[in-house]
């Protein structure tokens, strides 16, 4: 049985109990995954792509994934201007989330067209264009054709099967892609402009599976005992729960007199990048150890999730107390999966006052909620965090087309409102 709540004059569904699977959206709006299942997270093997530039001997056009991030795994000439590529993922089985990162360039300026084969997927990203591989736009809907569209009225079963593309290429390279790049290179770059604030500093917890760090930043104002856990990316493709995020960091690190005065009674920590291999190899959702890491809360099977699991541990026995989390994600559209209340009581209730705070200000899009009260076993990220440390914590996921402007902003209220509801407890 499923009871559905409308919270009236905020946009908001909250969506209680078992949670329904279809890909059909309710009148309400997006209703979420379903349970997550119990997996073991073991390593498993993953297929490392091929890096390099392909050439074709009657053809003047060029491809290439040597870059962090990229994914392209095979491209075919199929006489003319007409490409086709193939794009896998690093091991299965996986959600179906296949990113894509590319260069194309040809030695003659010229219109070609792409088409995007996936194995066992269908094509959930829009393409991304950038002539800097920094700055990217959506592909204008003129040069963009659905091949096989499916059936559903949302999320994968209404993705197509395949996608066609057509784009003019020059010497210069353009860069095509599933959602902007943002790889670990980048995200260091982030971090250290935020540590340049002198109440900011990074630095690394643990190392990934291929051994790149695992950054972490810092804000501390004053000192404070009482502290925010909030981590992002540990799927690779889910770049706007990501930038939500960095609007929200940004927010808590500002110049305002409400963020001033937060920093002197709370301290927060932050994991920007929670799986740079798999980001840095372009993966659909895995890290190098082939695993989702957000079914790795409970065994601790992976270097990235025990690297925060220790880190948190030696937190709290230092004497700081952890007064929320948040873990930020991507998904069809923007959703809330917090922690009902049966089973937090009034601690978690500050959960639910921080999503009408938010939808109260931002009315113009809804944003769904769907509760969990299942806590056991921990497995993904929010439940460890409440499990072992008792704070409230949320999954903060945000739709992969969500416009940008409105990322910033709903990461920018964000912080506000639980800036505002944590100084008045």
């Amino acid at each position: 049985m499923r009871i559905l709540y409308v919270v009236a004059g905020l946009g908001v569904s909250l969506l209680l109990g078992c949670k329904n699977t279809s890909s059909t959206p309710s009148p309400t709006g997006y209703q979420g995954q379903g349970p997550t299942p119990v997996v073991s997270t073991r390593t498993k093997p993953v297929q490392k792509q091929w890096r390099g530039t392909w050439s074709f001997q009657d053809s003047t056009v060029f491809f290439s994934n040597a870059f962090d991030g990229a994914r392209l795994n095979g491209v075919a000439h199929d006489g003319g201007t007409h490409y086709t590529l193939w794009i896998t993922a690093e091991n299965t089985p996986i959600n179906p989330s296949p990113w894509y990162a590319f260069q194309v360039w040809s030695t003659e300026a010229k219109e070609v067209t792409l088409r995007f084969t996936y194995d066992g997927s269908r094509s959930r990203y829009y393409p991304k264009i950038s002539r800097d591989g920094v700055h990217f736009k959506a592909l204008d809907s003129t040069r963009f054709k659905a091949i096989n569209p499916g059936e559903g009225d949302f999320g994968i079963r209404a993705a197509p099967e395949e996608i066609e593309i057509s784009i003019t290429v020059d010497q210069q390279p353009t860069w095509v892609a599933a959602q902007e790049l943002y790889p670990s290179g980048a995200v260091k770059k982030w971090v250290d402009s935020l540590a340049a604030k002198p109440f900011v500093t990074a630095y690394e917890i643990g190392r990934s599976r291929e051994g790149r760090p695992m950054n972490l930043v810092e804000v501390n104002g004053a000192g404070a005992n009482k502290a925010l856990m909030i981590i992002s990316r540990q799927h690779p493709p889910e770049v706007t729960g990501f930038l939500a995020m960095k609007s929200f960091m940004e927010t808590l690190a500002g110049d305002s007199e409400q963020a001033r005065a937060f920093r002197k009674a709370f301290t927060v920590f932050n994991v920007p990048l929670m799986n740079p291999d798999g980001v840095d190899n372009g993966h659909w959702r895995h890290n190098h150890g082939g695993i989702d890491l957000n079914r790795d809360w409970q065994e601790f099977n992976q270097p990235e999730t025990r690297a925060v699991r220790d880190f948190l541990k030696a937190k709290s026995e230092a004497g700081y107390e952890f007064v929320f989390g948040a873990d930020f994600h991507s998904t069809w559209d923007d959703i809330y999966y917090p922690i009902d209340s049966v089973v937090t009581g009034e601690r978690g209730k500050i959960v639910f006052d921080w999503i009408r705070g938010i939808t109260a200000r931002l009315p113009q899009k809804q944003t769904n909620i769907s509760a969990s009260d299942k806590i056991r076993p921990t497995m993904v990220s929010r439940n460890h965090f409440y499990v072992a440390h008792g704070m409230p914590a949320i999954v903060f996921e945000l739709g992969d087309n969500t416009p940008r402007d409105f990322l910033r902003e709903k990461g920018r209220v964000a912080a506000e409102e639980l800036m505002r509801l944590l100084m008045e407890q």
